[in-house]
């Protein structure tokens, strides 16, 4: 197999293995096929009303100011006199989009939706609004328009406001709430004057939906703690207490209207969400009006924290709730069908109503998760050979109907609470028995894709030592033909035992692959059984103690590498380890210069992980002064390029280009303090920046190769390139870290020239005569040697530290969306995302430039040292695989989840940023004719 073919196939399979964690652990949990549960009895309002409060968090609601005061003085009002209240508590990811779904479906979304920006409806959902009879809803048309595609008929409107309105730079965010209030208002006074819609307005099983996301905006632009946010919390009470008026009035005090005020999620003090800290999934609920339960006064109340004391309401009963209870409680208020999907508990000490009445409504509750249940068993049991299907045990189809009976027959008795209390047991044997047909094959895939990962390592493993060591030894001819022959038929013989299972068990296309993708892995590895022979007898003729000692080694750096996934400081502590690599490598006595700038450096980046990563406030004067240090790096550079040269070898136009990138440098700083300016004053971005910051994103891929490929000469064009961007990216310390990684990788650079005339393995080349373009393809290979591991886990470490030396991208809130307000405040997820993910990457892509340099100035082919990174990176993804868990809080969960998809991805990155890499040092784009390069 040639190397362009190996690297194919490498990452296909990289790709299913990154695919797989989806199937396994991100499959949809909603089935379909279930009958809607009709109310029995009638409901006590006839009409809805849901105010969702985008990003506002519990603790800024119910707290008061400093004054003892409270900012939402009519919602107060309705705590302490008519209605009921607790805490909701969301699951992660807090955001948007699954706030909603969970609030109005009734079920926690799936992963899915990430790839569609939480906006458009990856799986069909039932929910409230689809069940009523009319839905009018206004706000954003990021959330409304995913409710009224999933609705079936045209009952369900949307009244919305241009995307462009919300703008984190806006002067005023909460003027998307007051647009809200002001449209419903005209709305109600319009239906005044017509026929039709006064008709539908006066039916029952309605609901009014206002999205406001005034606050979210608010908070993202200036922090929840910050005045904008505090004082649109009343700009929302007053519009809420005026609405209220408004619909009473409408309805002529009919008191048929129930309200519910609740929020999506919450928001950390740094102004993100998406993760699971307590400010993010805690959120306020309250409900009032027709059958909610008014003001109850106590004297005690249990509760683990102690808000209560906090938000002065102790007195006050408070009944939290899960977020996706909220919709069968809006259900039974107004007499609708549970969502179909939902795994909602209706929490029934909201509802003022007859006990009777809880009863049936608890008990419609039980069914529709019973019939969700019902469904997941039967879809399992069709796609499972009879004798192989294992049910759930603790909830048989006879346990099922004795369950119906007793809670109907206390029902018909009278015995409500007995009923509720029956009704809560059947449901949560139902959601175990979800969970368990949920992951039902979970276990099947997690070894399939095991058996393939430990199969592709062998794979790599072997390739490494048949490429550079002569282990094959040619057997007997007999010997030979005799195995080979059998080996095919084996392997055919299990991958058709294998197609024919999962075909008799109408299995998923997905399946088939992640079984089978190990068969021609093993049979790879298998082929070279003569060479895992000899690689054995190798292995025993080295010394046990050596033998042992290097597996710990090897042991010890990749458990580094995994903690540090978990606590950045372990980064710092490899740092300082790195830093005794020049004295244990005996370097020291041969550049004690380059040991010194080799120690400061790794000390200078070992405090990047000891720095927070949230909750950061912005300080531009760091990102300036970065900017000024980068300017100074690059002159000294120039100038020592600048005399080493003669002066029939200078060219003038690689030169035009560094003092271009140069003054972009100053003028990227003057860009990002300008921005910082406008947006403090609330005069928005200005045109001129955005222009500056997207021309210079766009030219940073392109003007390095503007330059000369020789080796420091490009380098120089390539950190001039990707600082300036990222300086556009910063809004803090953060704008210092890929000076201090550039100045590591540049030493790094020259400490491997030293190692290599230290080691007599090549003449010393001289790093300024090496070229690029000349050296990508070598014609003389050496072979790999002890050192190239060591090279080879050092630049996995160095990813690693680019990756989290300024925040952890396992953590959805680790980066700040200030970061890209130099290119755009308009809220668009895809974009941000894009530029976040790709100042995460220029670290990336410097170490990945560095190690490129290191492959060309050693003499090593690159394939040969990439291969060895992908051991050692696919033996950390098996390692997080293993972490994989399903159960715990979400926060562990989604992080477990997550750290697998890091590594993966970075697996997948280094195959794609490897070609960059080669792109960005060896390649040149010639303007103005055929330049002459001038080597020294």
């Amino acid at each position: 197999m040639n190397v362009l073919t190996f690297f194919a196939v490498g990452l296909m399979v990289h790709l299913v293995f990154f695919g797989s964690i989806f199937d396994i652990y991100f499959t949809s949990p909603l089935v379909h096929g279930m009958t809607p549960q009709q109310p029995r009895l009638p409901p006590p309002a006839k009409r809805l009303v849901l105010f969702v409060a985008d990003g506002l968090r519990a603790d800024s609601f119910y707290k008061p100011d400093a004054n003892g005061s409270t900012r939402a003085p009519y919602l107060r009002n309705v705590i302490e006199e008519k209605g009921s209240w607790g805490v909701s508590h969301t699951r992660v990811p807090t955001e948007s989009r699954p706030g909603h779904v969970a609030l109005i479906a009734g079920f926690y979304e799936d992963v899915s939706a990430i790839a569609k920006g939480w906006k458009e409806n990856p799986v069909e959902f039932d929910s409230v609004f689809n069940e009523s009879k009319y839905t009018w809803s206004w706000g954003s048309p990021d959330i409304l328009p995913m409710f009224a595609k999933g609705a079936s008929g045209d009952h369900v409107y949307t009244h919305t406001y241009p995307a462009e309105d919300e703008d984190f730079a806006a002067k005023d965010a909460s003027k998307l709430d007051t647009w809200v209030f002001d449209e419903v208002k005209n709305f109600f006074q319009s239906a005044k004057g017509n026929e039709t819609l006064l008709s539908q307005l006066h039916k029952e099983k309605i609901v009014f939906f206002l999205h406001l996301l005034g606050l979210d905006t608010n908070g993202h632009a200036h922090r929840p703690m910050s005045r904008d946010y505090l004082e649109n919390i009343k700009i929302v009470d007053d519009g809420i207490k005026e609405l209220v008026s408004v619909i009473e009035d409408f309805y002529g005090m009919d008191e048929k209207t129930a309200y519910v005020f609740t929020s999506d999620h919450g928001m950390t003090d740094w102004g993100s969400h998406g993760a699971g800290h307590p400010s993010e999934t805690l959120t306020p609920l309250v409900a009032w009006g027709a059958g909610v339960q008014q003001a109850e006064r106590v004297t005690a109340q249990n509760f683990e924290d102690n808000f209560l004391q906090e938000w002065k309401l102790e007195n006050f009963k408070r009944l939290d709730v899960n977020q996706a209870d909220v919709a069968p409680l809006m259900s039974s208020l107004i007499g609708v069908p549970i969502p179909l999907n939902s795994v909602g508990v209706l929490p029934v000490d909201y509802l003022n109503s007859s006990n009777h009445f809880k009863a049936e409504s608890m008990f419609a509750n039980a069914i529709q998760i019973l019939e969700q249940f019902k469904v997941k068993m039967a879809q399992k049991k069709a796609t499972t050979l009879s004798f192989l299907f294992t049910p759930f045990k603790l909830l048989p189809e006879s346990e099922q109907a004795d369950f119906i009976r007793r809670a109907r027959s206390l029902i018909q008795h009278g015995n409500y609470h007995q009923a509720i209390s029956v009704c809560r047991s059947l449901m949560s044997l139902a959601f175990e028995g979800l969970s368990y047909y949920h992951t039902y094959d979970r276990f099947f895939l997690g070894v399939s894709v095991v058996f393939g990962f430990v199969g592709w390592t062998a794979c790599v493993i072997l390739m490494i030592l048949k490429t550079h060591n002569s282990l094959h030894k040619p057997s007997t001819r007999k010997e030979k033909v005799s195995k080979d022959a059998l080996l095919p038929k084996v392997f055919v013989g299990i991958s058709l035992m294998i197609a024919f299972f999962l075909l008799i068990q109408a299995s998923p296309l997905t399946y088939y692959i992640y079984c089978l993708l190990p068969v021609p892995i093993w049979y790879a590895v298998c082929k070279e059984y003569r060479t895992c022979k000899e690689l054995l007898n190798s292995v025993k003729s080295y010394p046990l103690t050596q033998s042992i000692g290097l597996l710990v080694m090897f042991i010890v750096g990749i458990e580094l590498l995994v903690v540090s996934f978990f606590y950045r400081a372990m980064l710092t502590l490899g740092l300082v380890a790195l830093t005794g690599w020049p004295i244990v490598s005996k370097l020291w006595a041969q550049t004690k210069t380059w040991s010194v700038c080799w120690i400061l450096a790794c000390l200078f980046l070992a405090m990047f992980p000891l720095m927070p990563v949230v909750g950061r406030e912005p300080n531009i004067n760091l990102v300036t002064g970065a900017g000024l240090f980068s300017l100074i790096i690059s002159s000294f550079f120039l100038a020592s390029l600048w005399k080493a040269k003669s002066k029939t070898s200078r060219n003038w136009r690689d030169f035009e280009v560094y003092l271009f990138q140069m003054l972009n440098i100053v003028l990227c700083t003057f860009v990002v303090n300008s921005t910082h300016s406008s947006l403090s004053l609330k005069q928005g971005l200005p045109l001129f920046n955005q222009i500056v910051s997207w021309t210079t994103l766009a030219s940073s891929f392109v003007v390095p190769l503007l330059s000369s490929t020789l080796l420091l000469q490009r380098l120089l064009g390539i950190f001039l390139s990707l600082v300036s961007t990222y300086l556009l990216l910063s809004t803090g310390c953060e704008a210092l870290f890929p000076l201090v990684l550039s100045w590591l990788m540049f030493v790094w650079i020259n400490m491997e020239q030293e190692t290599m005339q230290f080691k007599g393995m090549s003449p010393r080349l001289k790093l300024s005569n090496i070229d690029f373009s000349e050296n990508i393809d070598i014609s003389k290979l050496r072979q790999l040697r002890l050192d190239d591991i060591r090279r080879s886990y050092f630049f996995v470490f160095f990813i690693v530290t680019a990756f989290f030396g300024t925040g952890n991208i396992a953590s959805i809130n680790s980066f700040d969306p200030a970061s890209v307000y130099c290119f755009l405040t308009v809220f668009n997820p895809f974009v941000m995302g894009a530029l976040m993910m790709w100042k995460i990457l220029i670290p990336f892509v410097i170490v990945m430039c560095t190690f490129e340099t290191i492959q060309v100035s050693t003499q090593l082919s690159s394939k040969s040292l990439f291969l060895i990174v992908l051991v050692i990176s696919d033996i950390m993804a098996l390692h997080f695989f293993f972490l994989v868990k399903d159960y715990g809080s979400w926060l562990d969960i989604g992080t477990s989840i997550s750290h697998y998809v890091i590594v993966m991805s970075m697996t997948i990155f280094l195959m794609f940023l490897s070609v960059l890499a080669q792109v960005l040092t060896s390649k040149r784009i010639l303007l103005g004719g055929k330049l002459k390069l001038h080597f020294m």
